[in-house]
């Protein structure tokens, strides 16, 4: 999808108008009501449109105007009609076109949006205008998307532009995790994954690969515990983002790669295990955050760790019962061989905090079932030994459209992973607070470093989404949330 941005009189054909609560056109959706004869003012009558933010209206062919249709869109209530409000009402416009036949859609933000706005709405744009078509090969022409370009028309293109320089890499880092995740697994192997990452030096990261003979050096036996099962070479990767200050310590942002999670011995059940294709939607979203913050060059040092492994049942994989040593010295009872991503993450975060020294790491993984029956699919789940973290985490959450909810850690839970043969077990009580008992395990790995985990099981891929910004499935959840948090309280 092109974006651009231009003054309102140099656009020519299809054209949004915003309307705000009550039906209440604002000057732009006037002065065209006015060009085509009062269309727009009969059409709203006529239908049930409100102006209420996140509705839509299209008519088609209005007299007057040389645009074959305008779409009269909502932004509710003009004191709070926000970038982020902003944002989401232009996705809306581009999903009600994507396939309509039209080509072009120039939405008019003057005297609504200031440039921030109108380069966020070109954000939003840019994400409803996400498809994964890569392997359909019998698409006819009225399933393809039509729309090719939005132009944002403002009072101010030049600031504007200047804007979307901001923006631009963050729509950019989204689609890469989208891309990954929706990627089927027998292309995105843990080695497929890490050679795509090695691209991203062409974004400026330094990226580093490290194969199973330097984990095995590094005593890394938790990770690789889960992948030895698998024909698949586990791998971990290492992104790094210089933008920094020479010797400010980095920002770290672990993820969970399982390229595919059969549950190992512990088998899962076959029905919706195709999905778990997904189970690395937390390394996905780390790449995405990545690739962004050197996109727009952020003034932050900052390093993206990702354990890729693959899950499955073999002659060779690990059995319930097992122990292992991860690369702390602490040993783990391996009671469920489908509560594998902690694993993966034991010891990605314990030698990230080891060789990095982090300011604060901040890992993200589609961890656990239990939160989505805790947050369903609006929240993500946070964990955190750190106010700070949480409390920003949840602001950047409100301002990005990823929002999180804060869950809470103590020794009453801690005690549950306690097992009587090794340091810990993998599993807790049952199917009792089973997103803090995981997330208890991976505490005892950060080595008291500031921390926060995210548990993104129920926004990483939707089967149906209601938010224009999303696609069916892979979201790539994550790298906005982060990418605020980043820009609003670490860049100087």
């Amino acid at each position: 999808m092109k974006i651009s941005f231009a003054a309102p009189a140099a656009h020519t054909g299809a054209i949004a108008v915003p309307a705000f609560d009550k039906a209440r056109f604002s000057a732009a959706a006037a002065e065209v009501d006015k060009a085509c004869g009062g269309a727009l003012s009969r059409a709203v009558k006529a239908s049930r449109f409100t102006g209420k933010a996140g509705e839509t209206l299209e008519v088609t062919a209005p007299a007057g105007l040389d645009a074959g249709r305008v779409v009269i869109f909502g932004l509710g209530d003009e004191k709070k009609a926000g970038a982020g409000v902003i944002e989401k009402a232009a996705a809306a416009v581009v999903k009600k076109l994507l396939l309509s036949g039209e080509t072009a859609i120039g939405i008019r933000l003057d005297g609504v949006a200031d440039a921030e706005g109108a380069a966020r709405a070109g954000l939003g744009a840019r994400l409803a205008a996400y498809r994964f078509d890569g392997y359909r090969t019998k698409l006819t022409a009225d399933k393809k998307p039509s729309l090719k370009s939005v132009t944002v028309l403002t009072s101010d293109e030049k600031a504007a532009k200047a804007a979307w320089k901001s923006w631009e890499p963050v729509a950019e880092g989204v689609e890469l995790a989208r891309d990954l995740v929706m990627e089927p697994a027998n292309v995105l192997s843990p080695p497929a994954y890490a050679r795509r990452m090695k691209k991203l030096e062409k974004d400026g990261l330094e990226v580093e690969v490290l194969g199973e003979a330097e984990m095995k050096k590094l005593g890394m036996g938790s990770l690789l515990g889960v992948g030895q099962g698998s024909a698949q070479e586990s791998q971990m990767v290492i992104l790094r983002w210089n933008g920094g200050k020479k010797g400010d310590r980095p920002l770290v942002f672990v993820g969970k790669g399982v390229t595919f999670d059969t549950g190992g011995i512990s088998l899962k059940p076959g029905d919706g295990m195709w999905d778990m294709k997904g189970d690395m939607g937390g390394s996905a979203a780390v790449a995405g955050l990545m690739k962004t913050l050197a996109g727009r060059k952020a003034k932050v040092n900052a390093i993206g760790v990702l354990g890729l492994v693959e899950n499955m049942p073999d002659g060779k994989a690990q059995r319930p019962g097992d122990i292992v040593t991860s690369m702390s010295g602490q040993t783990i009872e391996v009671l469920n061989t489908d509560a594998e991503g902690r694993l993966v993450l034991a010891d990605a975060l314990w030698y990230a905090q080891d060789r990095f020294d982090p300011e604060f790491m901040i890992n993200l993984a589609t961890l656990t079932g239990a939160i989505l029956i805790a947050l369903g699919q609006e929240h993500a789940g946070i964990f955190s030994n750190n106010d700070r973290i949480a409390e920003r985490l949840s602001k950047a959450g409100e301002a990005s459209g990823e929002p999180v909810w804060r869950l809470p850690l103590g020794p009453a839970y801690d005690k549950q992973i306690d097992s009587p043969v090794a340091d810990m077990k993998n599993i807790g009580q049952g199917r009792l607070a089973g997103s803090i008992t995981a997330a208890q395990f991976l505490q005892r790995f950060v080595n008291s470093k500031p921390w926060c985990h995210i548990d993104i099981a129920g926004t990483a891929w939707k089967d149906k989404s209601d938010d224009p910004r999303e696609p069916s499935w892979g979201t790539g959840y994550g790298v906005r949330l982060l990418d605020r948090f980043i820009r609003d309280y670490y860049e100087k």
